[in-house]
């Protein structure tokens, strides 16, 4: 369920009454705010993949092969 509000002195209204039990999470997120990490993401999606010489296993165990802690 979705309901559409704005923010009136740095507290969230909504447009409409809603009947939500008291203490209910609920979670709230801009509508029309870019995405700052989305350019992050898609640069280091572009890498994926392109690192030569690796093991096999280092994304799981790259904690072993930077400090020698155990393999997984």
């Amino acid at each position: 369920m979705t309901y559409r509000g704005h923010v009136e002195r740095g507290v969230v209204v909504l447009d409409e009454p809603a009947s939500l039990p008291e203490g209910a999470e609920v979670r709230v997120e801009p509508v029309g705010q870019p995405d700052r990490w989305q350019a992050l993401r898609q640069g280091l999606l572009r890498l994926a993949g392109t690192v030569k010489g690796m093991p096999p296993d280092m994304a799981r165990n790259h904690d072993h092969y930077l400090h020698g802690a155990p393999r997984a």
